[in-house]
C-alpha cells in the first residue's frame, strides 16, 4: 500500500493535494500579483451617486408631502411635479445600483462626524475610502434636484410646443 497513485494529480510527494491547493501553489510561484487598479472617474461618480441619490429622493418625497398638506393654490401641480421628479430620481438610483452590482463595486457608510461622512468601497479587489463633506452633499443635492427640475420643465415645454404646432383636422 506504500505505492503512490500516479497520473491523477491527487498525490504528489507522499501527500494529498486538492486541485485548488495546486492552483494556489502555482499562482504563488508566478510571483506577487500586481495591485488592483484604482476605480475610474466614472466609477467614482457612480459611488457618489450611490450616496447622493437616496438623499435627493428623500428630500423630494418629503417636499411632495409638505406641498400636499399645504393650502397653496397650485398644490396639485407642485405635488405632481415633485412625484415625477421622485420617480426620475428613483429610476436613476435603480440604474446606478444595478451598474455597481454588475461591476462588483460595494459602497458602505463607515463613519459620520459633524462635518463629513466617510465611506468604504470595494472595487475590483481594491478597498479604500472616500470622504464627502456635508456642505458638498448639500450643494451637490441642490444642483442635482435643479437639473431634474430643469429637465422636467424642458419636457413640459416641449410637449406644450408640440401641441401648439399640431394642426386641427
Amino acid at each position: 500500500m506504500s505505492k503512490k497513485l500516479e497520473g491523477n494529480g491527487l498525490w504528489e510527494s507522499s501527500r494529498m493535494m486538492l486541485p485548488q491547493h495546486k492552483e494556489q501553489s502555482l499562482v504563488r510561484k508566478d510571483g506577487p500579483s500586481p495591485p488592483p487598479e484604482p476605480p475610474t472617474n466614472k466609477e467614482m461618480e457612480m459611488m457618489r451617486d450611490f450616496v447622493l441619490l437616496p438623499v435627493a429622493l428623500q428630500i423630494v418625497e418629503k417636499k411632495s408631502i409638505e406641498v400636499e398638506m399645504s393650502t397653496q393654490t397650485l398644490k396639485l401641480l407642485y405635488s405632481a411635479a415633485a412625484k415625477i421628479l421622485a420617480r426620475n430620481i428613483r429610476d436613476d438610483l435603480l440604474k446606478n445600483r444595478k451598474a455597481l452590482l454588475e461591476r462588483h463595486i460595494r459602497v458602505i457608510e463607515d463613519i459620520k462626524d459633524d462635518s463629513s461622512l466617510y465611506y468604504r468601497y470595494s472595487c475590483r479587489g481594491r478597498e479604500d475610502r472616500f470622504i464627502m463633506t456635508k456642505d458638498f452633499i448639500r450643494s451637490e443635492i441642490s444642483l442635482r434636484i435643479g437639473r431634474y427640475a430643469k429637465s422636467l420643465v424642458a419636457a413640459l415645454q416641449e410637449a406644450a410646443n408640440s401641441n401648439r404646432t399640431k394642426k386641427p383636422e
